[in-house]
């Protein structure tokens, strides 16, 4: 087929380069964005008596239907027609004729593909957000059935002090909302209208790029035609966003496949969310929380992917632009795939209170409140540190608990100690004393919670 921009050339390219070069395979997803592109584009030009209004309404009308045939289902991409922007056009002049051929005016594929990238990264932007919300919304409600549910937290992967479940999901509330704030911060950057800009220096026809704004949705319009067809910062911008909101999953996957393991017994998947083994009939594995740890990986790379594709790109337009695409996709898609997975397998899962209240009591994770016990009868810091050390040497040389020490075997180590200890160091007591902002007590998390609730009503 004679290329759309083949007026120039003498001969066709090489078969293998038509492939090489094509890029439908992965950009005719946007097949959506580039035609309400187009039908704003052409209503533009109509507007501006730059081609007749007749025959931009007959473009606008054209448009629509082929893109009811292709959700349809009747309309089959041609990789020579390179991109989705070609084959639109193709398609277009094969049913209108010349009158298709006016669509282009005032108009590159450069400012045209950065247009439907901007428009295809917003919706997707906006699917992540109410996805990350839902998982937003059952933390805070699985935070709300444990605020007296306690487990130790750690420090070094080593016990340190007992605090309840809903402080330590609390604390992943905490991320997935800067999550959700940084993809709000990340639209607004996208949200720029790119088109009008050319190939790189505009046009000599009198566009209106204010109504092909306003027709799309964009917010604003971009300041310069040739960062407006060269700019990429949205792309890695939202794949960082995207790789620390994975970072966060990733971690709290490392926590429940520890927790769902025979030494830990903290929780148990639901067998929706599990899988077994091949030999070993006993198994059960946390493998969507494994596949969502190993995912994360795979973000990691399509940022180091762009940030070094652009970063010896000359202004304007460059052909490695299109490697983009699958890098930007891909992340979109295994964030889309991860998100509700993870969702549902927090949701189902059981937590296994006893087991956690266990642990909690084992590991010394009362000594810093034995510490701060003797601090308030009058002992400096250092002094109960170092108290309190000694007892927990002695509690590891006889196989014993702080909890389980006889008054004498306190007082042996120190004079100050008296029956009132005991209440001090008790796991609820430990948890029901860090009650400041932030911290564990079911007053702090109620709140938190409470907060939380708020802040999810206004999104």
């Amino acid at each position: 087929m004679q290329k759309l921009w083949g007026g120039r050339f003498t001969k066709s390219t090489d078969s293998f380069t038509d492939h090489f070069h094509s890029s439908i395979g992965f950009d005719s997803r946007m097949y959506h964005e580039d035609i309400t592109g187009s039908m704003a584009h052409a209503a533009m030009l109509g507007k501006q008596g730059i081609i007749p209004q007749e025959d931009a309404d007959l473009i606008v009308k054209t448009l629509g239907e082929i893109l009811e045939d292709i959700e349809a289902g009747k309309v089959t991409f041609d990789e020579k027609a390179e991109d989705i922007h070609m084959n639109m056009e193709t398609i277009l002049i094969s049913r209108i004729g010349d009158v298709g051929k006016k669509l282009h005016t005032g108009r590159s594929r450069n400012d045209q593909v950065a247009l439907d990238t901007r428009m295809y990264t917003k919706k997707e932007i906006t699917e992540i957000k109410a996805l990350v919300k839902n998982l937003l919304v059952e933390l805070n409600t699985l935070a709300e059935a444990h605020t007296e549910t306690i487990l130790p937290g750690y420090t070094h992967l080593q016990r340190a002090q007992p605090v309840t479940l809903a402080h330590h999901l609390l604390a992943y509330v905490e991320m997935f909302k800067r999550d959700y704030d940084r993809l709000c911060d990340a639209y607004k950057r996208t949200d720029v209208l790119p088109l009008g800009s050319g190939a790189l220096a505009t046009t000599t026809y009198p566009l209106d790029r204010y109504f092909v704004a306003e027709q799309l949705g964009f917010a604003a319009i971009s300041a310069n035609s040739m960062d407006g067809v060269s700019d990429r910062d949205f792309c890695v911008e939202l794949v960082s966003d995207l790789s620390m909101l994975m970072m966060h999953l990733s971690r709290f996957c490392e926590e429940i496949i520890l927790w769902s393991s025979h030494e830990f017994r903290f929780i148990e998947l639901d067998d929706a969310y599990a899988t077994g083994s091949s030999i070993m009939p006993q198994k059960k594995n946390p493998d969507m929380a494994e596949l969502i740890r190993g995912k994360t990986g795979r973000v990691y790379g399509h940022l180091m992917g762009l940030l070094t594709t652009l970063k010896g790109l000359p202004l304007a337009y460059n052909k490695d632009m299109q490697e983009d695409k699958e890098a930007l996709f891909d992340a979109i898609d295994t964030v889309k795939m991860c998100l509700p997975v993870f969702t549902n397998m927090i949701a189902t899962m059981t937590v296994k209170k006893d087991n956690m209240l266990q642990a909690a009591k084992g590991g010394f994770t009362n000594a810093t409140d034995a510490a701060d016990w003797l601090v308030k009868q009058g002992v400096p810091f250092r002094d109960a540190h170092s108290i309190i050390g000694h007892l927990v040497l002695y509690c590891i040389e006889h196989n014993t608990n702080l909890d389980d020490l006889s008054l004498e075997e306190y007082q042996a180590i120190s004079p100050v100690f008296n029956e009132s200890v005991y209440d001090a160091i008790s796991v609820k007591q430990c948890v029901e004393a860090r009650n400041v902002i932030g911290g564990p007590s079911k007053a702090m998390t109620t709140k938190a919670i409470a907060d939380n609730k708020a802040y999810l009503e206004k999104l």
